[in-house]
Order: structure tokens, then sequence, then C-alpha cells
């Protein structure tokens, strides 16, 4: 298990979505603030394109683990945090049908020189495991 706690340093939106593209990427400490710009940058188009939320956020709580952690797993250099970040989308579809539409846009083509190392950034798309309207009816029950 790898866990930590991260501050928000770009959020847009609020309406959770049913399925989130997450993602981790080392950030120079240097870079924080160019990283934050391409970031609020890049949600505004998420949110364009139809994605419910987007958040970015940047290690504040993080342990260096004994096995692993969020360091090693982007293997994060000496003088580089650690960003965790992730899009709500309305649904798998809605995802696979921005993503295709961002991707095929040359002013989303990546800035030179980016403000993190991508060789090292991982990311994923998850479906949810859990009912937020069944929770909350089990809650209330």
């Amino acid at each position: 298990m790898i866990f930590g706690g991260f501050n928000a340093i770009v959020e847009e939106g609020s309406e959770r979505g049913g399925y989130t593209d997450g993602f981790v990427v080392p950030v120079p400490e240097g870079k924080r603030e160019a990283y934050r710009e391409l970031a609020a940058k890049m949600a505004k188009v998420f949110r364009e394109h139809g994605a419910n939320r987007v958040v970015e956020a940047i290690a504040d709580d993080v342990p260096h683990g004994e096995v692993t952690d969020f360091y090693r797993a982007v293997k994060a250099e000496d003088g580089e945090t650690v960003v965790f970040s992730f899009i709500e989308w309305p649904d798998k579809q809605s995802r696979d049908e921005a993503w295709a539409k961002i991707m095929q846009d040359d002013t989303m083509k990546p800035e030179d020189p980016m403000p993190f190392s991508g060789q090292r950034m991982f990311w994923g798309g998850f479906e949810p495991i859990l009912d937020n309207d069944l929770a909350k009816a089990s809650a209330s029950a």
C-alpha cells in the first residue's frame, strides 16, 4: 500500500464523476509554479471537454516507505516532489471521446521544456467500486 497527504494546487469543478483518470508525476521543486500554471490550463481544457472535476495536488505529508512509496513509484530524484492528480468524468465513454479530441488538438502539444518528467509519470483509468448513492442509503438506514 502506498499512501500520503497532498495539498490541492488546482481544483476545477465539484460534481463527482463515474469514471476517474489518475496520475502521479515527479516535479522539480524549482518548477512548482510552472507546473501549477500548466495544470490550471489543462484543467480548463479537461472541463471544456466534459470532465466533471479536476484535482492536482502536491505532496504535503507523503512518507518515504521501507518497501515502496510515491517517490519510488516515479523514481523521484533529489530536489523533486510528487504530484498526485485525478480527473473525474461522467463515464468511460465520455472520457474516451474527450481524450481522442484532446490528443488531436494541436494547441495541446507539450510545452518545451515541460515542468516535470513525463518519462517517469504513470497513469490509469479507474471504474468506481463504491456506489455513493448506495453508501448514503446504507448510512441513513
